[in-house]
Parts: structure tokens; sequence; C-alpha cells
């Protein structure tokens, strides 16, 4: 049987890949501390929770609309005003199953196959794949080699050809937790106006930020019309099981979403939209608990990395991962990330997020102190048998 070429070169996703090797290992009793997985360790708040059960009892079982309920696109509309200081309209807003689908309809609805799309290196594993899936070319764009918070503009505005219709940006960042700088967001306003470029901005950890403010791209003078802002609840509500995402676009690109919503997945279900906005009413409270916790502990495992031979390591300003460069050890990235999980430790393979993540891990402290203090002891143990530590 003839098979379509689209998806032939895609994989599965890593952090996951990772999680179910380390649930065969689990199996046979080996103890392994989880530093792979990009979620919260809480639960979702209570108040959340009986928003969905009393939705259910109501027996709000049935078709929504595909936008997603008034309320709910209503709600979002005034939490991203007040948050991201630009302001939106419930028109604006299209409620999705969790951020991935935000993704893909930009890529269907401003990008056509052939065309070129700017996706951070590293940067989140899924954007090349996704642009691929379109027929457009992914063209990658990195980093200040001397300051791994800070783009290379310089470099980013040599990646642009004439066949460039997109940037995808990601603040705070998956999986370096850099934060882009207002002087950063306005090079590259520049760069999308003279290229008549869309812009897509991944802000799934807006509310994950320990030092300053978040930033969209939206709010910069002259972006809003070309900008698609993706969000939702998974991280700042502790909510990645409930698939429940959101788009900020134009009002002719969120028409088109809505569109899009009608002909693949209709609507997202309507007891879950009940618990967002349950989420939202109550206000930041759960989400400030939350981000003093990950205050904690982000200090807790920079403390502990610094003591460890062979790893050099940037604060993160935001979301909940730290991106060290481990190269001082002699090892590749692979052979590193296999030692660990030999050791019991589950790190992400810097090289999941694109060449340039070649040495480096990824390790999530969305975790307990506990947990972290028992994975950074065997780490250490790692590295100090390494060939590159004498």
């Amino acid at each position: 049987m003839r098979l379509a070429d689209r998806i032939a070169g895609f994989k599965t996703q890593t952090s996951l890949e990772i999680l179910q090797k380390t649930r065969e290992l689990e199996s046979r009793g080996v103890r392994v501390v989880h530093f792979e997985v990009g979620e919260p360790d809480f639960d979702t708040p209570p108040h959340v929770v009986r928003a969905l059960e009393k939705s259910l009892e109501a027996g709000e079982t049935h078709y929504g609309p595909p936008p997603g309920l008034p309320e709910l696109r209503r709600a979002i509309a005034e939490d991203s005003t007040r948050r991201l200081g630009t302001s939106f309209a419930p028109d604006e807003v299209i409620v999705t199953h969790g951020c991935k689908p935000v993704m893909i309809f930009s890529l269907l609805t401003c990008v056509n196959p052939g065309d070129e799309v700017l996706i951070p290196d590293p940067g989140y594993t899924l954007y090349p794949s996704l642009v691929r899936l379109v027929g457009a070319t992914p063209v990658t764009y990195g980093f200040d080699a001397n300051d791994r918070a800070r783009l290379d503009l310089a470099g980013l505005r040599a990646r642009v050809t004439p066949r460039t219709r997109m940037i995808m940006l990601n603040s705070p960042g998956n999986p370096t937790g850099a934060v882009h700088s207002e002087e950063e967001l306005a090079a590259i306003r520049d760069l999308a106006v003279e290229h008549d470029l869309w812009a897509v901005s991944d802000e799934i950890y807006s509310r994950i930020v320990y030092e300053g403010r978040h930033v969209s791209i939206a709010r910069v003078p002259g972006m809003k019309e070309r900008t698609i802002v993706l969000d939702g609840f998974s991280k700042g509500f502790a909510m990645t099981g409930w698939r429940l995402g959101y788009a900020l676009a134009p009002r002719d690109i969120a028409a088109r979403f809505a569109l899009l919503m009608t002909h693949t997945t209709t609507c997202v279900s309507t007891f879950v939209q009940r618990g967002g906005l349950a989420a939202l009413a109550a206000g930041d409270g759960s989400v400030l608990a939350m981000l003093e916790e990950f205050r904690a502990r982000r200090a807790f495992m920079m403390d502990g990395l610094a003591r460890i031979p062979g790893f050099r390591c940037e604060q993160p300003a935001g979301a909940f991962y730290v991106f060290p460069d481990a190269g001082a050890l002699g090892l590749t990235t692979a052979a590193l990330t296999d030692r660990l999980l030999e050791a019991g430790v589950a790190v992400v393979p810097g090289t999941s997020f694109g060449s340039r993540g070649e040495g480096h891990v990824r390790i999530s402290f969305a975790t307990s102190l506990g947990e972290i203090e028992e994975g950074l002891a065997r780490i250490r143990a790692v590295a100090a048998a390494a060939p590159g530590v004498r």
C-alpha cells in the first residue's frame, strides 16, 4: 500500500520517548529521577476540577461553538489584555485542544508549500516537524555565542530570504528558559515589517517569569496585526492533561482558525472549557504560589550544577528548565544522556532541540527539592567518571 511522504521524517517527541524508556526501567524495579518531562508536578487547583465536575453534572456534554465558549473567549481576552498590555477582543480569541493546533493552524493559514519559516535553535522539538508537514522549509536562527540568553540578531537577519514568510518565537523559551528583551523584540519587529513576515509567538510559559515581566511581541508597535500568540492553561495552571490552549490573532486570521476547528476537531469539550474559565476567574493566587516554588527549585538546581565539574549553566529567566553545557565532560550529548539514564537520571539531550544543542542537556526542575537533590548527586557521580574530568 502506498503512503504519503509528509510524515516520513516524523519522530516521536523526545521527552515522551525518554519517559517511555524510564517507565520500562521502573517496571523492572529501577529507581529513576525524572528530569525529562516538561510539566508541573502540582495538581490542578481544586476549584478548577470542581468547575469541570459541575459542568458534567449539569449535562454539558454536547457540541459547543468551534471558536470556543463566548464567556471563555471573553475571559481570555480580558486576561490577555491585562497581562500583555495590548487590547484583545473576544473575536480575536480561538480556543483549541492544547497549543499544538495553534502552530498547525498558523502554518496552514499563513504559509504555502515552498515557503521558509524561521525557527529558534535550540528550540521546541516540534517546530521543524510541523513546518515540514505543510510543505515549507524550516530555517534555524540561534543565540549569541557569548550569551545564550540573547538572540544573534545579525545572524537572524542573514537567514531571511525572499521565500521567508514567518518567524516563530518562544519566550520564555524551551529549552533555555531565555526571555526576549524589549530591544530584541523591537529588532524582530523591524525585520518583520521590512520583509512582511508573520510572527507566531509561543508564550505558553508567559506566567513563569522570575525577573522582570513577560513582554509579548504583540505589544510592540506595529506587530499586533501581524502576530499570532500561542498560549494556554497547561504550564501556568498545572493543567497539561486538560489539553486547553488558545490563539490570540487578528480577526481575519481568527475567523480562519474557527473554520479549521470546524473542519478538524469541531470544538473543545465544554466541561474542559469550564475548567479554564474557573482558573481565570480565581485570579493569580495559585499561579504565584507555584512560581515561588519554582523559584526556590531553580536556585537549588543552579547551586547544585555549579558544584559539578564539567557543567556550565546560565540561569534561566523563565520556564522551569536549565540547559547546561556539559561539553567539557568529553562525551557526546547522546553518550551523556545514556550514561545518566543508566545511573537513573532521565534528561533530554540538547540535540533534540536542534544542532546547536550538542553538548547540552535539558533538565526540568518541575519536581520536588528532594528529587532534585538526588538527581544532582547521580549527575555528579556520572560527571566524575567522564573522560574530560581529571
